[in-house]
């Protein structure tokens, strides 16, 4: 009998997958597991520079849904997906490689647009555009964007160097990602439902929600938050972005580092305007940013004797702390409760 490789999820596919895979090049110092590949193509050892290499795909229907995806917006997406993954690792962002499988109701103006997102991404950045490729579906749009980029190796942080006694750290604010999607999702079937009438059909009122939307179509890799723990001399543990959830994300700190965590409900940073909408979508909150994803902030640990001067970095957090592995992965609630972290972020894999 065949394996539905929707039981294994994103990351359990990937897993079995690499099972085993021995590296053939000295150039390659670590290869799959985080959020970047690490290489190595000097061969004078006073060079510390590394290279951080990552790869992104976005599917159309399965990533995005043009219905209510400006193609500009996209672009800019998509390239701030790559570029965050390089700022997980401590990095900079130096070139992109951009591919892109496109169909007959894509026309030149739709991939200007797109590029155009791409390149403001880029600008914004100092990233150089390289190359990439272009072919036709019969699928749908697809992109797939490699991002390359550096750093020293003792500035590199992997998932792997946290422990017991860390405080667990996460930038900006969780859910309203998700929660932008929700309201989208909803508009549209309102759209759907009115196509009779045109006039009315394409007029969504996103007043108050604007936060939310511009979270979902538009989010930042936060540089920021890495110029901020440089400048304050702290160099986190271990680091990784935070796209499928805070708590997939957390639980795969903890696998790596072979440690547990204690993650406190009340110290999870929501804004109001995603507060709100998880209320008008009688949803928890906390649900929303435990698992909603796409929100590309930073998770990451400190040591212990950092909670002062990382407590002063404008937007960033401690959410919790590092345990002994044997502790388990726990979500602390309000009123003391423990339950266990599952990782129950979206399978991109699923049906």
């Amino acid at each position: 009998m065949m394996t539905e490789i929707a039981t294994l999820g994103e990351f359990g596919l990937i897993d079995h997958l690499t099972e085993g895979l021995k590296m053939q090049n000295a150039s390659t110092l670590r290869g799959v597991g985080d959020d970047c590949a690490v290489l190595q193509y000097s061969t004078d050892p006073a060079d510390n520079r590394r290279v951080l290499v990552t790869t992104d795909m976005l599917m159309e229907g399965i990533h995005f849904d043009l219905t209510y995806t400006p193609l500009k917006h996209l672009g800019y997406k998509a390239a701030m997906v790559n570029l965050s993954d390089v700022y997980a690792m401590n990095g900079t962002p130096r070139q992109l490689l951009v591919s892109l499988a496109v169909g007959r109701r894509i026309k030149l103006e739709h991939v200007e647009e797109l590029y155009a997102g791409i390149r403001l991404a880029c600008e914004r950045h100092g990233v150089d555009i390289v190359g990439g490729d272009t072919t036709s579906s019969l699928t749908g749009l697809a992109i797939s964007i490699t991002c390359i980029g550096e750093a020293k190796a003792e500035d590199i942080v992997y998932r792997s160097g946290a422990r017991d006694t860390d405080l667990l750290c996460v930038s900006g604010n969780l859910g309203a990602a998700y929660l932008g999607l929700q309201l989208m999702e909803r508009e549209k079937r309102i759209f759907e439902s009115q196509k009779g009438n045109a006039e009315t059909a394409a007029q969504p009122d996103f007043a108050g929600r604007e936060y939310l939307i511009e979270r979902f179509l538009k989010p930042e890799a936060r540089r920021d938050v890495i110029e901020h723990l440089r400048e304050a001399g702290i160099h986190p543990t271990s680091m990784m972005d935070i796209s499928d959830g805070l708590s997939s994300e957390a639980m795969h700190i903890c696998k790596q580092s072979h440690t547990g965590c204690r993650i406190y409900e009340e110290r999870i940073p929501i804004d109001y305007q995603t507060a709100v909408a998880a209320e008008e979508f009688n949803m928890n909150v906390y649900t929303a940013a435990l698992n909603g994803g796409e929100d590309y902030e930073l998770l990451f640990t400190v040591p212990l004797t950092e909670h002062e001067r990382v407590s002063q970095i404008e937007g960033v957090k401690v959410i919790g702390h590092m345990t002994k592995p044997e502790l388990g992965n726990k979500l602390v609630t309000r009123d003391g409760n423990e339950f266990d972290l599952k990782a129950q972020g979206w399978n991109p894999l699923a049906e």
